[in-house]
């Protein structure tokens, strides 16, 4: 009998399936939350406040890059050896007999 995921495995498998969502969505956050914290200081011109939100979600997003980079190279390295493309390939569908 399987055993049912956790919470953090059925996250992690799902960031794995969707990295660039992942990162897209970090990325969107971060922007929204730097805009909004930079709205709040009075005494910044409004293109200082968008460059300083555009700086900080470019770092946000270079640490969520590496982290997709270190849950890829960790699936790599425990994944089973079989092969990651063959739920995509049909299984007769390319004979080489004629």
């Amino acid at each position: 009998m399987v055993e049912p995921k956790s919470k953090i495995e059925s996250i992690r498998e799902w960031v794995v399936d969707h990295k660039l969502r992942t990162v897209g969505c970090l990325w969107l956050s971060g922007i929204a939350g730097s805009i909004a914290y930079n709205w709040s200081q009075p005494g910044m011109k409004t293109s200082v406040k968008i460059i300083h939100a555009r700086l900080h979600a470019q770092a946000l997003t270079l640490a969520a890059l590496a982290g997709a980079a270190a849950v890829e190279y960790y699936d790599h390295r425990n994944r089973a050896k079989a092969d990651p493309y063959a739920k995509f390939l049909p299984a007769d569908g390319y004979s080489h007999k004629d």
